[in-house]
């Protein structure tokens, strides 16, 4: 029988929350983490880093991620149902070394927005005892929501830094938006951290954690309005109405430096249906405004893909059914930039946005890859009452932005048995240039459950499949 899954506490989703991260232990015995920590070793002496093979080339790691504890983080914060992302990496932090910069991770060749809604988080796995003087990774705890820092050199960020230390066996479950870096190695010793990445597949229905009730507890300004809204989102309570004044609130939205505009997004949210004409409009204006400027690359934009979402886009998703509408109408706007963003607020939404589901088809076809793109996201958040959708997502299948096919096999995937009639079409994805775009649809292939698409996928899996034993030392 499996292990309960050991939830998180409300102190701890306050935790996460509020800074960014919180430490579980795979108390497996020690030679567990031993074992595993040896195995890497001799991969990189003979073989150097596998990258994303790191896990079926090492197998045992998976009991790591599987152990009670680390499960039951990820459950708490991305529901029962999350995703372990295919793209994973073994760091090592030599003695000697002089750490990182601080700097945002990139959602792996994706154009995901940034957003205070937690859909990804890193799992960061020691496979043996860090100290403060291995190198460990370090944070900037509480400022995951911030675009900037003071300065990415750390002999100059003003931000108090946080080193993730721990025994072997030690998992951090840190936000995906969180500042970090490889931090100096003064020691003798190696340090080797594990980083996977794990993805929400359905939007919360209901706090999923160990939840006692209550509203959030309060941290303060300037934060404070942006924690409470994370916390009801991710335990689907009504949002608490607003008492400041809207004209000045709206004065910080359009002309605030970005954490005054995020504060601003979220206490505007609080002020009922009056304010969407407003939102509407400055999310208009902010969309072509920074249209080109999405792709800058900046410490936290390294690629380039992944700015904020716009903080009139984070209102209107929170004020919910009354934003619907104008947002079907911004699907048709003249400028891509208002289309995507529209797009992207309905996702955001989740399954609040059913009805803008024929406005959302329709942005598949758009001219502009990047509404394509965002269409297809929103499509896979609003789960299986996107079923609707299904003609307009298989012709995007093939699509010739990599990303747009990415989104579309995982909106399949989040859609579930609904999207069978995309059976065929997804095997032949399996075969697709893009090595993302083949596991998410082997994802969407698995999420269906039917005989048609579990025998299909396990065919082309056992043909794929790779024998963890052989090495240039041991072919046969």
């Amino acid at each position: 029988m499996a292990a309960k899954l050991q939830l998180l506490s409300d102190a701890q989703m306050q935790q996460f929350i509020r800074e960014g991260y919180v430490l579980v232990e795979a108390d497996f015995p020690v030679p567990l983490h031993q074992d595993i920590y040896q195995r890497i070793e001799t991969v990189f002496d003979k073989e150097k880093n596998p990258g994303n093979n790191i896990l079926p080339r090492e197998p045992q790691i998976q009991r790591v991620y599987d152990h009670p504890a680390v499960q039951g983080a990820l459950a708490s914060i991305l529901g029962p149902d999350y995703l372990m992302n295919p793209h994973r990496h073994c760091h090592l932090n030599p003695p000697g070394s002089k750490g990182q910069n601080w700097h945002k991770d990139n959602y792996v060749f994706d154009e995901i927005l940034r957003q205070p809604r937690p859909r990804w988080v890193f799992a960061f796995y020691y496979p043996q005892e860090v100290t403060p003087d291995m190198g460990p990774t370090g944070i900037l705890p509480g400022r995951h929501y911030q675009h900037q820092v003071s300065s990415a050199d750390p002999a100059l960020t003003a931000e108090t830094e946080l080193p993730l230390c721990g025994p072997a066996g030690t998992v951090a479950i840190v936000h995906y938006d969180a500042w970090h870096r490889a931090t100096p190695n003064r020691s003798e010793r190696k340090r080797y951290m594990l980083k996977f990445l794990f993805e929400r597949l359905s939007e919360p229905q209901a706090a999923a954690w160990n939840h006692r009730g209550g509203a959030w507890p309060g941290t303060g300004p300037p934060l404070d309005p942006v924690h409470a809204g994370v916390w009801d989102w991710l335990r689907q309570a009504p949002r608490a109405a607003g008492g400041a004044s809207t004209s000045e609130l709206l004065g910080q939205l359009r002309e605030g430096e970005q954490m005054l505009r995020l504060q601003a997004a979220y206490r505007l949210a609080g002020c009922g249906e009056g304010v969407v004409p407003a939102l509407v409009e400055a999310l208009v204006a902010e969309a072509a405004a920074v249209a080109d400027h999405l792709w800058h690359k900046e410490p936290g934009n390294p690629r380039g893909t992944n700015p904020p979402a716009c903080a009139a886009g984070l209102a209107l998703a929170i004020v919910g059914r009354a934003a619907i509408a104008p947002l079907r109408e911004l699907s048709g706007h003249s400028h891509w930039g208002v289309r995507a963003m529209a797009a992207d607020t309905l996702g955001d939404m989740g399954p609040a946005a059913q009805e803008a589901v024929p406005e959302l088809a329709g942005l598949l076809a758009d001219d502009h890859p990047r509404a394509r793109r965002h269409a297809a996201e929103a499509l896979g958040r609003v789960g299986p009452a996107a079923a609707p959708a299904l003609p307009a997502l298989i012709d995007r299948i093939r699509d010739v932005d990599l990303r747009v096919r990415h989104n579309t096999c995982l909106a399949l995937a989040k859609i579930g048995r609904p999207a069978e009639a995309a059976i065929g079409p997804l095997l032949e994805t399996l075969e697709d240039e893009d090595r993302y775009v083949r596991y998410f649809a082997g994802a969407a292939l698995r999420r269906m459950a039917t005989p048609q698409s579990q025998r299909l996928l396990l065919d082309a899996l056992f043909t794929a499949r790779w024998c963890p034993v052989t090495n240039p030392e041991n072919m046969y």
